[in-house]
């Protein structure tokens, strides 16, 4: 059952496992100030931010598939970005 936790009263939920022990060492070394949850925190949140870009990056390569200069029915890109940086 998730606790409230006392220091920003986000939900909290208790993990046990088992992890690679050199990387748990390394990282304990790298961040002395924090504790194991701290570094569990910071670890997830990075693989989180780092789905995302790889999300934003996969809706970007529709336009790989069409160079910029390529018209459609709204004109084309290339022209669309010369006029929006004159501005």
């Amino acid at each position: 059952m998730p606790r409230s936790c006392y220091c920003c009263g986000m939900g909290r939920a208790r993990v046990s496992t088992t992890v690679d022990e050199s990387l748990l060492r390394e990282a304990r070394s790298a961040n002395p100030h924090h504790n194991d949850a701290a570094l569990l925190d910071a670890a997830l949140t990075a693989l989180l931010a780092r789905s995302r870009a790889y999300a934003i990056d996969a809706a970007y390569s529709a336009y790989d598939e069409h160079p910029l200069d390529e018209p459609d029915d709204w004109g084309d890109l290339s022209s669309f970005r010369k006029v929006a940086a004159a501005s």
